[in-house]
């Protein structure tokens, strides 16, 4: 029995073969594997079927965008940021760039890019819930940050002190 990549290849060739195969078909095709290799969590193997993607098809944003949530998730945030952000020049529509790069700025700590990475998601699409929830999250970190600015202004404000608990509680991940 053949191996679920192997197979994959095979179809590809025979796709090829045939002339039947066009870019963004092939692209599709290999945007599924990629997927499943993440679920895995083999990212040298999703790099190296992204670049491939990329190859077939080097005007189509999915490759590029797969391939820049395979450099996220390699933690090559620099090489992600950089692809999402000409991805946001070359399709400014797609809010899923937007989202990424919020998420890359957050774990920079660049809370006020985040931000507004997110906000043009949903100028993009007001019903992206994940940017809805990201921003929720993003504007709790702020909240953070400025609590903890005024704890350290006025050590004895309990009020202050209580609020920032209850926000750092709710940024601490669930058991």
């Amino acid at each position: 029995m053949l191996r679920p990549r192997l197979r994959f290849a095979c179809a590809l060739l025979a796709l090829l073969a045939s002339g039947l195969a066009c870019g963004p078909a092939a692209a599709a095709a290999l945007a599924d594997e990629i997927r499943a290799l993440l679920v895995r969590g083999d990212t040298t193997a999703a790099l190296a079927r992204a670049e491939q993607a990329e190859a077939v098809a080097p005007g189509e944003p999915e490759p590029r965008f797969l391939k820049a949530v395979v450099l996220m998730q390699s933690a090559q945030d620099d090489a992600a940021l950089a692809l999402f952000t000409k991805l946001t020049q070359e399709f400014p529509e797609l809010p899923d760039t937007y989202n990424n790069i919020a998420l890359l700025q957050a774990r920079a700590g660049r809370l006020e890019l985040a931000r507004e990475a997110l906000l043009q998601a949903l100028r993009n699409d007001p019903g992206h819930r994940a940017a809805r929830t990201n921003l929720a999250q993003v504007y709790l970190m702020l909240a953070v940050q400025e609590w903890t600015s005024a704890a350290q202004a006025d050590p004895s404000d309990e009020a202050v002190a209580r609020q920032l608990a209850t926000a750092r509680a709710l940024l601490a991940p669930s058991p």
